[in-house]
């Protein structure tokens, strides 16, 4: 994306803008931000202020093609496995398995993010097509225009989400502020106070849309992704309008996606030890910050019974009646 205001920052519309996210920091709730000083509740969602207003920028600038598709999840909720998973399934005639797009580049350069401060929205740098997009933004809080796109979303056991994006945000949190303790990143979680959260709610969001057009959004599971990534191939080829065929299947189409895309591979090529992967103008994050551990129930060495035992009432909770189950993990 262009980003920068160049000779149109006087645009008497950007300025609006800029005057509405600056009324909306000042009157809106806050609370203790992970990463940031303060977030702030906006249509029922805790954003920092640089999110807000790249979301005030998205509602006024962005303008969707019918082709485009939209990676989404939560934070930590295996974005990163996801984007190589659905690039390389969908440019998978583009390139060979010994010389790839992901040899050379962090699978998050493959997508455009929506979620920084960019102006003008206008010029996008993206050379794929179809155009690729990811959001961490609940369903609710992304423009209209958007609803004629396909959208793959990926959510993970919130206790796992929990002890990921902790250890995540303290890597990347401003050095002026004291490091985020774990009892504290428990209790603003629980309140569903974390960047984009609440996390149940910004889930059911796609849930519930998945159910309304199937057809638009492939609604996925971490743990299905762990437990069958071939199945979640074949699942993302189809979706996106190129099927695996019988010939790819007999050559082991699908097997070489999966293992190039693993996180043991991905972790170990250069391009992802070293360097900064640039959000926009204002992030910049280690690429090496985006490969931890990749496992399931790593909470189990962190969460009390207790704690683990609040998670999973408010996830009951907030659940019920939706028809969204989350297999228990221990």
């Amino acid at each position: 994306m262009s980003n920068a205001p160049g000779g149109t920052e006087e645009d008497a519309e950007y300025k609006k803008i800029c005057e509405n996210h600056k009324h909306l920091i000042e009157t809106l709730p806050k609370c203790n931000g992970w990463w940031t000083p303060h977030l702030h509740n906006y249509n029922g969602f805790w954003l920092n202020p640089d999110i807000l207003k790249a979301n005030l920028l998205l509602h006024t600038y962005f303008k969707s093609h019918p082709t485009d598709i939209f990676l989404a999840s939560f934070m930590k909720s295996g974005t990163t496995w996801l984007k190589a998973l659905v690039f390389s399934t969908l440019n998978r005639h583009c390139y060979t398995f010994s010389d790839h797009y992901l040899h050379k580049h962090n699978p998050h350069s493959a997508f455009s993010p929506l979620d920084v401060e960019s102006y003008p929205i206008t010029d996008f740098t993206n050379s794929f097509t179809p155009r690729l997009f990811s959001t961490h933004f609940a369903r609710t809080m992304l423009p209209a225009c958007m609803s004629s796109c396909k959208f793959v979303y990926v959510c993970r056991d919130p206790k796992d989400v929990l002890i990921s994006m902790w250890h995540f945000m303290n890597k990347i949190r401003s050095k002026d502020l004291p490091p985020l303790s774990l009892d504290e990143a428990f209790e603003l979680f629980c309140l569903g106070v974390s960047d984009y959260g609440p996390f149940w709610e910004q889930v059911l969001s796609y849930w519930r849309a998945s159910l309304e057009y199937p057809d638009k959004i492939l609604f996925l599971k971490y743990e299905d992704m762990k437990k069958e990534p071939e199945v979640v191939v074949r699942k993302l080829a189809a979706f996106v309008g190129k099927p695996v065929t019988v010939e790819e299947e007999e050559k082991g189409v699908v097997r070489e996606i999966v293992k190039l895309c693993s996180f043991e591979n991905l972790s170990n090529l250069e391009v992802n030890k070293e360097g900064l992967e640039k959000f926009g103008r204002l992030v910049n994050i280690e690429k090496r910050d985006f490969f931890r551990k990749g496992v399931i129930r790593d909470w189990k060495n962190y969460l009390s019974k207790e704690m683990k035992e609040r998670i999973d009432g408010i996830t009951a909770q907030k659940f019920k009646g939706s028809g969204l189950i989350f297999t228990a993990t221990g």
